[in-house]
């Protein structure tokens, strides 16, 4: 069990590669900012945990900054980890099905509790916000779960 945990992180950190590559040349490409909600996530987060990210403006925002990435980087390959456990308790997809569900995946785990902390409303997003978030998810998860498959399938 412990090393298909692995081998689904380490899919999940490709993925995640994959997905922050195609977000930034999408901000390169658009001349967009890159989004400050995984910042404002972990700033709520730890507020309402008692244990507010200190400080003074700049750094502190730095530190949130960093952390939003972390966060990330964690739900990528936590999810990566999840999919290979899943995989190893028999389920299974074809290749595409499996990306598309390990992606939306994925966009649930990130999008789903910033709409629970009232951080963002994604049914008041226009098409080109879901774009923005699902063709990097859709990536992450066509990358992750060939991955997780393909080390099953090692000679």
């Amino acid at each position: 069990m412990i090393g298909s945990i692995v081998r689904g992180g380490a899919a999940g950190a490709a993925g995640t590669t994959v997905l922050n590559a195609v977000t930034y040349a999408d901000m390169a490409w658009r001349g967009r900012p890159s989004s400050e909600a995984p910042a404002q996530m972990v700033d709520k987060l730890a507020d309402d945990l008692g244990h507010p990210v200190p400080g003074p403006d700049d750094s502190r925002g730095n530190r949130l900054s960093g952390l939003g990435a972390l966060s990330g980087i964690a739900v990528g390959v936590g999810t990566g980890a999840v999919v290979a456990l899943a995989r190893r308790a028999g389920l299974r997809m074809p290749w595409w099905l499996g990306g598309v569900v390990t992606g939306a995946v994925a966009m649930a785990a990130t999008d789903l509790p910033m709409a629970g902390l009232g951080l963002s409303d994604p049914t008041s997003w226009p098409a080109r916000d879901w774009l923005s978030d699902a063709v990097p998810h859709l990536l992450y998860g066509l990358v992750t779960h060939g991955l997780v498959s393909a080390a099953e399938h090692r000679p």
